[in-house]
């Protein structure tokens, strides 16, 4: 194997199963099944799964491009989930009746909710920098 080819490996595994890890764990705090919902064609769930994950990978992105040390990649992006989780959260209490309009197919909340993950994750990327 390429010498170059072993940090890409190992970045690129890192980072889908850290990505995996914060799946898990964002659908499980939320007050709804997204998976079910989305097989269902909830488009509102879909929008707010899909910001997340996008925005959760733009902070990812830019702690792989930024770090040298696979180790301060890890942290960076642990952090970074503490980060997504938390606005989720914080959301969730602000926008109230927010999780029953996702449950509901309101795709305007569901975008909102996607857009606000992504806003998010944009500007925790750029933190590291």
């Amino acid at each position: 194997m390429p010498q170059p080819a072993v940090p890409y490996l190992a970045y690129l595994l890192s980072a889908l199963a850290v990505l995996a890890g914060f799946m898990g764990i964002y659908t499980r705090i939320t007050r709804f099944d997204e998976w079910q919902l989305i097989r269902e064609g909830n488009t509102a769930a879909a929008l707010s799964l899909g910001g997340a994950l996008l925005g959760f990978s733009c902070t990812l992105a830019f702690s792989i491009a930024l770090h040298a040390s696979w180790h301060l990649f890890i942290v960076w992006s642990l952090a970074a989930m503490l980060v997504q989780l938390l606005a989720y959260a914080l959301m969730a209490r602000v926008l109230r009746g927010m999780n029953d309009a996702i449950h509901a197919g309101n795709a305007a909340m569901g975008g909102l909710m996607g857009a606000i993950s992504l806003g998010v994750g944009i500007v925790n990327a750029a933190c590291l920098t």
